[in-house]
């Protein structure tokens, strides 16, 4: 089993709890409230900003020029997420420019951005490979019976597409490549599941902050 599967397999429960949040099970059919989505769309963009800027670290300090470019490639995939929230928030009405990182944000965006600046290539991909493998695996599992037509289906689309999935395991592939499979790898992974967690939950919660 590679590393990568490894990491993956032990997060399993997180990986159902995300799954089976009432955030994640409203986008599923369509019941979210429009302004708990709308609060998403605007945190998750300022952490898309974020994921984009580690991966940028992660390439300067990649040692080889594979491990460069596929970071690189990697950010071009942000950049092209960062569009289509530009078409939510348009949609949605929400003023990315204006968007203040709740306590939840700007947790995992330190987090991220700590270990991109502080620690080798091979963490700093486990850190950030939950997210993508997280939402390869939710876009998958809300799919599975067809893209719903409600007003999250792009959403689902995105995220369960064929474009979507090589980005996930390109990630992946960085872990597998440069970290080893250590008590340091393993509990930033599941630290990085915990904020993925927690940003659902505030999003959930956003009407009472």
């Amino acid at each position: 089993m590679t590393l990568s599967n490894e990491l993956w397999a032990a997060n399993q429960d997180l990986a159902q709890a995300c799954l089976e949040h009432p955030f994640v099970q409203g986008i599923g059919d369509g019941t979210l409230e429009q302004v708990k989505f709308a609060y998403y769309v605007g945190q998750d963009a300022f952490f898309l900003e974020a994921f984009a800027r580690a991966y940028s670290i992660a390439a300067a300090k990649a040692p080889d020029w594979l491990g460069f470019t596929t970071f690189h490639n990697l950010a071009n995939g942000v950049l092209e997420e960062l569009r289509l929230h530009s078409g939510y928030a348009s949609q949605w009405k929400v003023n990315l420019n204006s968007v203040k990182p709740g306590a939840a944000t700007r947790r995992y965006t330190d987090f991220l951005l700590a270990t991109a600046w502080g620690q080798d290539v091979g963490l700093t991909a486990a850190a950030m490979s939950p997210c993508m493998r997280l939402y390869a695996f939710l876009g998958e599992q809300l799919a599975c019976n067809g893209i719903p037509n409600h007003q999250y289906g792009d959403w689902i689309r995105t995220y369960s597409s064929a474009e979507f999935q090589p980005l996930a395991q390109q990630l992946e592939s960085l872990v597998d490549n440069y970290a080893t499979s250590n008590s340091v790898v393993h509990s930033t992974y599941r630290y990085a599941m915990f904020c993925e967690r927690d940003f659902f939950q505030a999003a959930w919660e956003c009407l009472s902050n």
